[in-house]
Protein backbone atom coordinates (compact mmCIF):
# COMPACT_ATOMS: atom_id res chain seq x y z
CA UNK A 1 0.00 0.00 0.00
CA UNK A 2 3.10 1.81 -0.48
CA UNK A 3 0.76 -0.10 0.11
CA UNK A 4 -2.23 -0.84 -1.82
CA UNK A 5 -1.78 -4.15 -4.05
CA UNK A 6 -1.39 -3.07 -8.01
CA UNK A 7 -4.65 -4.26 -8.59
CA UNK A 8 -6.49 -2.11 -5.52
CA UNK A 9 -4.60 1.20 -7.67
CA UNK A 10 -5.47 0.00 -10.88
CA UNK A 11 -9.34 -0.28 -9.58
CA UNK A 12 -8.62 3.55 -8.10
CA UNK A 13 -7.39 4.87 -11.41
CA UNK A 14 -10.45 3.69 -12.87
CA UNK A 15 -12.51 4.97 -10.61
CA UNK A 16 -11.13 8.53 -10.42
CA UNK A 17 -11.32 8.41 -14.28
CA UNK A 18 -14.97 7.61 -14.13
CA UNK A 19 -15.49 10.42 -10.91
CA UNK A 20 -14.02 12.97 -13.39
CA UNK A 21 -16.72 12.53 -15.97
CA UNK A 22 -19.81 12.85 -13.71
CA UNK A 23 -21.31 15.74 -14.10
CA UNK A 24 -23.39 17.71 -11.09
CA UNK A 25 -26.28 17.91 -12.69
CA UNK A 26 -28.67 19.41 -9.56
CA UNK A 27 -28.84 23.01 -8.20
CA UNK A 28 -25.96 24.23 -6.22
CA UNK A 29 -26.71 24.49 -2.52
CA UNK A 30 -26.16 26.90 -0.83
CA UNK A 31 -26.24 27.00 3.21
CA UNK A 32 -27.62 29.31 5.53
CA UNK A 33 -25.92 28.34 8.90
CA UNK A 34 -22.87 25.46 9.72
CA UNK A 35 -21.93 22.17 8.96
CA UNK A 36 -21.23 19.46 11.89
CA UNK A 37 -18.96 16.66 10.90
CA UNK A 38 -18.85 14.70 13.83
CA UNK A 39 -16.24 12.66 13.98
CA UNK A 40 -17.26 9.63 16.09
CA UNK A 41 -14.02 8.97 17.92
CA UNK A 42 -11.50 11.38 19.91
CA UNK A 43 -9.37 14.04 18.81
CA UNK A 44 -6.09 13.11 17.11
CA UNK A 45 -6.78 9.76 15.60
CA UNK A 46 -6.93 8.97 11.94
CA UNK A 47 -10.25 10.28 11.19
CA UNK A 48 -10.30 13.35 13.37
CA UNK A 49 -6.88 14.45 11.56
CA UNK A 50 -7.67 13.55 7.57
CA UNK A 51 -11.63 15.11 8.15
CA UNK A 52 -9.18 18.40 9.61
CA UNK A 53 -7.51 18.90 6.47
CA UNK A 54 -10.60 18.14 4.36
CA UNK A 55 -12.98 20.35 6.27
CA UNK A 56 -11.40 23.93 5.42
CA UNK A 57 -11.96 22.81 1.96
CA UNK A 58 -15.40 22.48 1.65
CA UNK A 59 -15.96 25.31 3.63
CA UNK A 60 -14.06 27.65 1.78
CA UNK A 61 -16.25 26.24 -1.70
CA UNK A 62 -19.62 26.23 0.73
CA UNK A 63 -18.99 30.03 1.72
CA UNK A 64 -20.17 28.22 5.68
CA UNK A 65 -18.09 26.88 8.75
CA UNK A 66 -17.62 23.09 8.73
CA UNK A 67 -17.29 22.39 12.07
CA UNK A 68 -15.24 19.13 13.01
CA UNK A 69 -17.43 17.64 16.62
CA UNK A 70 -16.09 14.76 18.28
CA UNK A 71 -17.76 12.56 19.95
CA UNK A 72 -16.27 9.52 20.29
CA UNK A 73 -18.11 6.05 22.09
CA UNK A 74 -18.58 2.36 21.78
CA UNK A 75 -15.96 2.13 19.00
CA UNK A 76 -17.49 5.20 16.83
CA UNK A 77 -21.35 4.03 17.17
CA UNK A 78 -22.75 6.71 19.55
CA UNK A 79 -21.65 9.55 16.83
CA UNK A 80 -22.77 7.47 14.17
CA UNK A 81 -26.45 6.96 15.36
CA UNK A 82 -26.23 10.63 16.04
CA UNK A 83 -25.59 11.56 12.83
CA UNK A 84 -28.55 8.48 11.20
CA UNK A 85 -30.90 9.90 14.07
CA UNK A 86 -30.65 13.77 13.02
CA UNK A 87 -32.68 15.77 10.76
CA UNK A 88 -31.26 15.11 6.80
CA UNK A 89 -31.83 18.46 5.98
CA UNK A 90 -27.63 18.36 4.76
CA UNK A 91 -26.69 20.29 8.53
CA UNK A 92 -24.61 16.78 9.90
CA UNK A 93 -22.51 14.49 8.36
CA UNK A 94 -20.17 12.23 9.61
CA UNK A 95 -16.31 10.72 9.10
CA UNK A 96 -15.20 7.50 9.65
CA UNK A 97 -13.40 4.43 7.94
CA UNK A 98 -16.13 3.63 5.54
CA UNK A 99 -15.77 -0.39 6.59
CA UNK A 100 -16.87 0.90 10.16
CA UNK A 101 -19.97 2.61 8.30
CA UNK A 102 -20.93 -0.69 6.04
CA UNK A 103 -20.42 -2.92 9.26
CA UNK A 104 -21.88 -1.88 12.52
CA UNK A 105 -25.19 -3.69 11.87
CA UNK A 106 -22.68 -6.66 11.89
CA UNK A 107 -21.15 -6.38 15.14
CA UNK A 108 -24.36 -5.34 16.86
CA UNK A 109 -23.25 -1.46 17.36
CA UNK A 110 -25.83 0.23 15.13
CA UNK A 111 -28.98 -1.68 13.98
CA UNK A 112 -30.14 -1.65 10.92
CA UNK A 113 -27.75 0.45 8.54
CA UNK A 114 -25.34 -0.27 5.75
CA UNK A 115 -23.35 0.92 3.54
CA UNK A 116 -26.22 2.44 1.15
CA UNK A 117 -26.94 4.31 4.10
CA UNK A 118 -25.07 7.18 3.10
CA UNK A 119 -23.45 9.43 0.28
CA UNK A 120 -19.61 8.33 0.12
CA UNK A 121 -16.80 10.57 -0.04
CA UNK A 122 -13.48 9.15 0.12
CA UNK A 123 -10.29 10.83 0.85
CA UNK A 124 -7.32 8.35 1.51
CA UNK A 125 -6.41 4.79 2.41
CA UNK A 126 -4.94 3.79 5.59
CA UNK A 127 -2.66 0.85 6.90
CA UNK A 128 -1.99 -0.21 10.45
CA UNK A 129 1.99 -0.70 11.74
CA UNK A 130 2.48 -2.91 14.26
CA UNK A 131 4.55 -0.60 17.19
CA UNK A 132 5.93 -1.05 20.23
CA UNK A 133 7.71 1.20 22.97
CA UNK A 134 11.27 2.24 21.99
CA UNK A 135 12.99 0.57 25.01
CA UNK A 136 10.34 -2.55 24.11
CA UNK A 137 11.92 -6.25 24.27
CA UNK A 138 10.97 -6.99 20.93
CA UNK A 139 13.47 -6.19 18.00
CA UNK A 140 11.24 -7.37 14.92
CA UNK A 141 7.62 -8.46 14.58
CA UNK A 142 9.43 -12.49 14.68
CA UNK A 143 10.34 -11.98 17.92
CA UNK A 144 6.27 -10.37 19.22
CA UNK A 145 4.97 -12.67 17.10
CA UNK A 146 6.98 -16.15 19.33
CA UNK A 147 6.13 -13.66 22.25
CA UNK A 148 2.24 -13.85 21.90
CA UNK A 149 2.35 -17.51 20.98
CA UNK A 150 4.31 -18.33 24.09
CA UNK A 151 2.42 -15.56 26.24
CA UNK A 152 -0.95 -14.70 25.07
CA UNK A 153 -2.49 -12.55 27.04
CA UNK A 154 0.17 -10.97 29.06
CA UNK A 155 1.23 -9.51 25.52
CA UNK A 156 -1.52 -5.79 26.00
CA UNK A 157 -1.91 -4.26 23.20
CA UNK A 158 -3.51 -0.20 22.59
CA UNK A 159 -6.22 0.20 19.98
CA UNK A 160 -9.06 2.01 19.91
CA UNK A 161 -11.57 -0.49 20.12
CA UNK A 162 -12.89 -3.70 18.78
CA UNK A 163 -14.15 -2.39 15.78
CA UNK A 164 -11.42 0.03 15.03
CA UNK A 165 -8.83 -0.28 12.64
CA UNK A 166 -6.15 -1.44 15.28
CA UNK A 167 -8.62 -3.50 16.73
CA UNK A 168 -9.48 -5.38 13.42
CA UNK A 169 -6.06 -5.72 13.32
CA UNK A 170 -4.76 -7.15 16.06
CA UNK A 171 -7.67 -9.55 15.52
CA UNK A 172 -7.17 -10.82 12.07
CA UNK A 173 -2.99 -10.86 13.29
CA UNK A 174 -4.10 -13.55 16.04
CA UNK A 175 -6.54 -15.23 13.66
CA UNK A 176 -3.41 -15.70 11.34
CA UNK A 177 -0.83 -16.36 14.04
CA UNK A 178 -2.97 -18.38 16.21
CA UNK A 179 -2.68 -16.61 19.46
CA UNK A 180 -4.30 -14.95 22.10
CA UNK A 181 -3.61 -10.97 23.10
CA UNK A 182 -5.27 -8.65 25.51
CA UNK A 183 -6.47 -5.70 24.17
CA UNK A 184 -6.36 -1.98 26.22
CA UNK A 185 -9.43 -0.14 24.71
CA UNK A 186 -9.00 3.84 24.46
CA UNK A 187 -11.42 6.90 23.09
CA UNK A 188 -9.21 7.11 19.35
CA UNK A 189 -6.32 5.88 17.30
CA UNK A 190 -4.44 8.83 18.64
CA UNK A 191 -4.90 8.03 22.33
CA UNK A 192 -4.20 4.39 21.76
CA UNK A 193 -0.62 5.13 19.68
CA UNK A 194 -0.04 7.64 22.60
CA UNK A 195 -0.79 5.86 25.49
CA UNK A 196 1.64 2.72 23.88
CA UNK A 197 4.57 5.05 23.73
CA UNK A 198 4.03 6.11 27.13
CA UNK A 199 4.30 1.97 28.33
CA UNK A 200 0.49 1.85 29.36
CA UNK A 201 0.67 -0.83 26.83
CA UNK A 202 3.27 -3.17 24.97
CA UNK A 203 1.93 -2.87 21.44
CA UNK A 204 -0.17 -1.02 19.48
CA UNK A 205 -1.45 -1.98 15.91
CA UNK A 206 -3.56 1.29 14.81
CA UNK A 207 -3.10 3.12 11.68
CA UNK A 208 0.47 5.01 10.42
CA UNK A 209 -1.49 8.14 10.39
CA UNK A 210 -1.82 7.85 14.11
CA UNK A 211 1.64 6.86 15.11
CA UNK A 212 3.87 9.00 12.22
CA UNK A 213 4.47 11.73 14.78
CA UNK A 214 5.41 9.15 17.95
CA UNK A 215 7.82 7.39 15.14
CA UNK A 216 9.60 10.45 13.61
CA UNK A 217 10.09 11.49 17.07
CA UNK A 218 11.35 7.89 18.42
CA UNK A 219 8.59 7.60 21.04
CA UNK A 220 7.33 4.12 19.41
CA UNK A 221 9.41 1.81 17.26
CA UNK A 222 7.61 0.41 14.15
CA UNK A 223 7.90 -3.35 13.58
CA UNK A 224 5.48 -4.24 10.65
CA UNK A 225 3.18 -2.49 8.26
CA UNK A 226 -0.47 -4.67 7.40
CA UNK A 227 0.97 -4.47 3.80
CA UNK A 228 2.44 -6.72 1.21
CA UNK A 229 4.51 -4.21 0.31
CA UNK A 230 7.05 -1.42 2.88
CA UNK A 231 5.05 1.67 3.83
CA UNK A 232 7.49 4.91 3.58
CA UNK A 233 6.81 7.18 6.40
CA UNK A 234 8.59 10.68 5.66
CA UNK A 235 11.61 10.92 8.29
CA UNK A 236 11.72 7.03 9.11
CA UNK A 237 13.47 4.00 7.52
CA UNK A 238 10.81 1.44 5.62
CA UNK A 239 9.05 -0.06 7.84
CA UNK A 240 8.87 -4.37 6.86
CA UNK A 241 5.65 -5.51 5.59
CA UNK A 242 3.96 -8.15 7.69
CA UNK A 243 4.16 -10.75 5.05
CA UNK A 244 7.60 -11.07 5.87
CA UNK A 245 6.35 -13.73 8.84
CA UNK A 246 2.65 -13.81 7.91
CA UNK A 247 2.65 -14.79 3.79
CA UNK A 248 -0.80 -15.52 3.74
CA UNK A 249 -2.06 -12.32 5.71
CA UNK A 250 -5.70 -10.89 3.96
CA UNK A 251 -4.49 -7.11 2.43
CA UNK A 252 -7.40 -5.03 2.24
CA UNK A 253 -6.99 -1.26 1.29
CA UNK A 254 -8.99 0.55 4.62
CA UNK A 255 -10.67 3.94 2.90
CA UNK A 256 -11.64 6.80 5.22
CA UNK A 257 -13.91 9.93 4.28
CA UNK A 258 -16.85 11.87 4.70
CA UNK A 259 -20.29 10.61 4.61
CA UNK A 260 -23.72 12.37 4.41
CA UNK A 261 -27.21 9.81 5.13
CA UNK A 262 -29.03 9.14 2.35
CA UNK A 263 -32.58 11.44 2.27
CA UNK A 264 -30.82 14.48 2.35
CA UNK A 265 -31.91 17.22 -0.48
CA UNK A 266 -30.61 16.22 -3.54
CA UNK A 267 -28.58 19.88 -4.06
CA UNK A 268 -26.71 19.02 -1.03
CA UNK A 269 -25.61 16.03 -3.07
CA UNK A 270 -24.90 17.74 -6.07
CA UNK A 271 -23.19 20.39 -4.65
CA UNK A 272 -20.56 18.26 -2.66
CA UNK A 273 -20.22 15.71 -5.24
CA UNK A 274 -18.87 19.24 -7.70
CA UNK A 275 -16.62 19.92 -4.47
CA UNK A 276 -15.21 16.83 -4.26
CA UNK A 277 -14.53 16.51 -7.65
CA UNK A 278 -12.86 19.97 -8.41
CA UNK A 279 -11.13 20.45 -5.28
CA UNK A 280 -10.55 17.42 -2.98
CA UNK A 281 -9.01 15.74 -5.67
CA UNK A 282 -6.67 18.14 -6.38
CA UNK A 283 -6.05 19.12 -3.20
CA UNK A 284 -2.35 19.61 -1.98
CA UNK A 285 -2.90 19.75 1.32
CA UNK A 286 -4.54 16.37 1.31
CA UNK A 287 -1.45 15.08 -0.96
CA UNK A 288 0.67 16.43 1.62
CA UNK A 289 -0.94 14.46 4.64
CA UNK A 290 -0.68 11.78 3.02
CA UNK A 291 2.81 11.51 1.98
CA UNK A 292 3.61 13.42 5.15
CA UNK A 293 2.17 10.40 7.34
CA UNK A 294 2.31 7.21 5.27
CA UNK A 295 -1.61 7.42 4.15
CA UNK A 296 -2.76 6.43 0.36
CA UNK A 297 -4.20 9.83 -1.23
CA UNK A 298 -6.93 8.32 -3.17
CA UNK A 299 -9.93 10.57 -3.13
CA UNK A 300 -13.18 9.13 -4.46
CA UNK A 301 -16.91 9.58 -4.22
CA UNK A 302 -20.27 7.86 -5.29
CA UNK A 303 -20.73 4.58 -7.30
CA UNK A 304 -17.32 4.94 -7.33
CA UNK A 305 -16.23 5.01 -3.94
CA UNK A 306 -18.67 2.45 -3.33
CA UNK A 307 -16.68 0.21 -5.53
CA UNK A 308 -12.87 0.35 -3.94
CA UNK A 309 -14.56 -0.02 -0.64
CA UNK A 310 -16.25 -2.89 -0.79
CA UNK A 311 -13.42 -5.55 -0.24
CA UNK A 312 -12.36 -4.14 2.48
CA UNK A 313 -15.97 -3.91 4.31
CA UNK A 314 -16.60 -7.38 3.11
CA UNK A 315 -13.00 -8.05 4.56
CA UNK A 316 -13.98 -6.83 7.72
CA UNK A 317 -18.08 -8.57 7.95
CA UNK A 318 -16.37 -11.68 7.46
CA UNK A 319 -13.52 -11.42 9.47
CA UNK A 320 -16.13 -10.53 12.31
CA UNK A 321 -18.13 -13.92 11.70
CA UNK A 322 -15.00 -15.53 11.59
CA UNK A 323 -13.98 -14.54 15.18
CA UNK A 324 -17.21 -14.63 16.62
CA UNK A 325 -17.59 -10.71 16.92
CA UNK A 326 -20.81 -10.36 14.54
CA UNK A 327 -24.36 -9.93 16.31
CA UNK A 328 -26.16 -10.33 13.10
CA UNK A 329 -25.14 -12.36 9.87
CA UNK A 330 -23.11 -10.96 7.24
CA UNK A 331 -25.87 -11.72 5.33
CA UNK A 332 -27.91 -8.90 6.46
CA UNK A 333 -26.27 -6.57 4.71
CA UNK A 334 -25.55 -8.60 1.28
CA UNK A 335 -22.41 -10.26 2.18
CA UNK A 336 -21.77 -13.57 1.50
CA UNK A 337 -18.72 -15.07 3.42
CA UNK A 338 -18.77 -18.14 1.59
CA UNK A 339 -17.77 -16.42 -1.77
CA UNK A 340 -16.62 -12.88 -0.10
CA UNK A 341 -18.69 -11.43 -1.99
CA UNK A 342 -21.93 -9.24 -2.37
CA UNK A 343 -25.19 -11.33 -2.82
Amino acid sequence: MGLLTRAALGVAASVFALSAAAPALAQEWQPDRPINIIVPWGAGGSTDQVTRVTAPILAEELGQAVVVVNQPGASGAVGTQEVLNAPKDGYTWTANAIANNATYSVTGLVPDTSIDDWHIYLSVANVPVVSVPPDSEFEDFGQLLEAFKERGSEITVGTAGVTSSGGMAIAGLGTEGEFEYRMVTYDGGGPAAIATAAGEAMVTTQLAVEQAELIRGGRLRPLAVLSDQPLTIEGVDPIPPITEWLPEFPIAPDYFGIFIPQGVPEEVVATVNRIWEEKVMNSDALKNYAQTNGAVFAPSYGEEAREVAMPVVIEEACAAEERGLEVNDPSTIGIDCETKSEM
